[in-house]
């Protein structure tokens, strides 16, 4: 099963996409969730991705009323709906200043409701199932040309404002104090971070990826000793759940996002039973009398 793999990963061109779009997506997903961990907003990236499968059914029920243009490219409505949905979550949390979390699931179920609404009008639920777990070994090269400037553009941003989106997202008062201004950083993160949900999406889909951009960080968090080295070890992590991930669904025949963010999940296990391990000699070693 790995020789055939390995094959079809050198002979095949949909599975050169597939591996390519993922060496990409391992890199920016682990770079946004980094933030999002650190500013304790696990929550968000699913909240968008509801919000951004809302703009995907639009896009579908559109095409089923003769709007053909719009179902070329559902992404297109997709990335536009994140965004407006990572503005009311804004807009919710400056709203309920003393209960900003509330503001998550509110955005989740308008997303969940407007979806199962007009994915019913296009009548084709069909297509539901992969913008759910997601389908990385069907995306076109198109998908992938996304992606990068996905990529390039928020590398771009981390090179120019890194110092800034890290002092931000550790002590918002400190950056105050440093003359950041607060609501254009939370505006600009909010965007960026939708349309990466939303290019996320179709990969792995709105009910796993939170996974792949939250489950690599936590497992580097475990092991890293600052956030350049927890970025960059998470990244590895992601990299190659990646290229495990792939494999097992090529293997199982079972959906591609699913299979990486179990991939995720049992990196992350791993790590944690090592630490807990490695953690009880040191003490050990500290204290010999300890048991």
């Amino acid at each position: 099963m790995m020789l055939s793999f390995f094959t079809d990963l050198f002979t095949q061109d949909f599975m050169q996409r597939a591996l390519l779009a993922g060496l990409l997506l391992g890199v920016l997903a682990p770079l946004m969730g980094s933030i999002v961990v650190i500013r304790r907003l696990s929550f968000i990236a699913d909240t968008l991705g509801h919000f951004s499968l809302v703009g995907v059914s639009v896009s579908l029920f559109l095409a089923s009323i003769g709007w053909s243009a719009f179902f070329d490219k559902p992404l297109y409505l997709g990335i536009v709906f994140s965004v407006i949905g990572g503005l009311l979550i804004e807009l919710f949390r400056r709203y309920y200043k003393n209960y900003k979390e509330i503001s998550m699931p509110i955005v989740m179920s308008l997303g969940a409701a407007l979806s199962a609404i007009f994915f019913s009008l296009s009548k084709r639920t069909g297509s539901l199932y992969n913008y759910i777990f997601g389908s990385i070994l069907t995306i076109t090269n198109y998908y992938i040309v996304l992606i990068g400037i996905t990529l390039f553009m928020v590398l771009l941003l981390f090179l120019l404002f890194g110092k800034q989106v890290i002092s931000v997202s550790f002590d918002e008062s400190s950056a105050k104090f440093q003359g950041i201004n607060l609501s254009l950083f939370q505006i600009s993160f909010i965007v960026v971070l939708s349309i990466a949900v939303s290019v996320l999406l179709e990969a792995a889909g709105v009910l796993l990826v939170s996974s792949m951009m939250i489950i690599p960080v936590a497992a580097a968090m475990k092991v890293g000793w600052s956030y350049r080295s927890t970025l960059v070890i998470s990244i590895l992590f992601s990299e190659l759940s990646v290229f495990l991930g792939l494999w097992g669904a090529y293997s199982l025949r079972i959906p591609s996002g699913a299979s990486i963010v179990a991939i995720n999940i049992i990196v992350l296990v791993i790590v944690a039973f090592i630490k807990r391990i490695v953690t009880r000699k040191r003490v050990k070693i500290v204290n010999p009398t300890l048991e």
